[in-house]
């Protein structure tokens, strides 16, 4: 019989694509699902970076009901969850209603509404803390300007998560980019039959804008959330900046800036309690799905497709 020569060059276009997949398949198997299975394995035991691996069953996951710094952390972070999800969110769609007006140089305030999102968020932190400076930063001197007295912003326990909420609104440039895209993709038609019918702005705003981007307005929600549960860089560089992560564990003044993510980060690199921190990152991956999964279920009340 002869060979097949076509079942011979599909083994060879296989080959070729396997070939040049390869980089993608070799690098996930040893830096994405191996870490993963690994740290499935490391909640279980009790495991240094210094040590053979001993089995402690759930003891690692009772820690996290026992220990009052994790209580500490998940009240910080929920709080930016609750708090600065909507925010942020919120900045960004009105930044992007703003943009989405005809005027002058309109090219020029989207390009300075979007680069707060991609300044590194060490210079960011560096000019917040200027900013937000309680004796000569930009915030106080003007509140100072309206007789009002400007709050300690980064070492009033108080005051430290709001300050991390300014900073989530002003960085809001992505999020913009994407509302800024649906915006422009809502037919013009719907608002000329809103104003013929004697609409206002809100009205069409409410009846025709939210309705007609709520599928992305759904994709920043999940985003945002997923984000503000593994809350870590803005925190802890200014926990850092402010020289009250040196003797409180970067945790920021009386503990208000020790989220979860911090928390672990402490307890894997800088205790090398790598099972307490593996235990802490599947009880953060399970709350996050568990959170996601209901967004998406509530979300066929109020989200609307094309065509529905």
């Amino acid at each position: 019989m002869q060979p097949d020569g076509r079942g011979s060059m599909h083994r060879k276009a296989n080959m070729t694509g396997l070939l040049f997949s390869s980089p993608f398949l070799i690098g996930f198997l040893l830096f994405t699902l191996f870490p993963i299975g690994a740290s499935l394995v490391y909640s279980f035991c009790d495991f240094n970076l210094f040590k053979s691996l001993s089995w402690v069953g759930l003891d690692n996951y009772k820690w996290i009901l026992q220990e009052k710094e994790v209580g500490k952390s998940i009240f910080n972070t929920l709080y930016m969850v609750v708090f600065a999800t909507p925010v942020t969110i919120v900045a960004g769609l009105l930044s992007a209603q703003l943009l989405n007006l005809k005027v002058k140089g309109q090219s020029v305030f989207r390009t300075l509404f979007y680069v707060p999102s991609i300044v590194p968020v060490i210079a960011s932190s560096l000019v917040w803390m200027w900013v937000l400076n309680p004796k000569s930063g930009l915030i106080n001197s003007v509140l100072q300007l309206l007789h009002i007295r400007g709050p300690n912003w980064l070492l009033d326990p108080v005051w430290t998560k709001p300050s991390l909420i300014l900073m989530g609104a002003w960085g809001s440039g992505g999020i913009m980019i994407i509302f800024l895209a649906a915006l422009q993709d809502v037919p013009k038609s719907l608002y000329e039959s809103a104003e013929i019918d004697g609409a206002g702005s809100l009205r069409k705003f409410v009846s025709i804008t939210l309705p007609s981007i709520s599928p992305i307005i759904l994709f920043q929600l999940v985003m945002s959330l997923i984000v503000y549960f593994q809350y870590f860089a803005q925190a802890f560089m200014l926990a850092s900046l402010t020289n009250s992560g040196a003797d409180q564990s970067m945790a920021g003044p009386e503990k208000s800036l020790l989220f979860y993510s911090i928390l672990l980060y402490r307890e894997a690199f800088v205790d090398f309690r790598m099972g307490h921190a593996s235990a802490m990152a599947w009880v953060l991956f399970l709350i996050t799905a568990l959170v996601t999964w209901f967004v998406f279920k509530t979300s066929k009340k109020w989200v609307t497709y094309g065509g529905e």
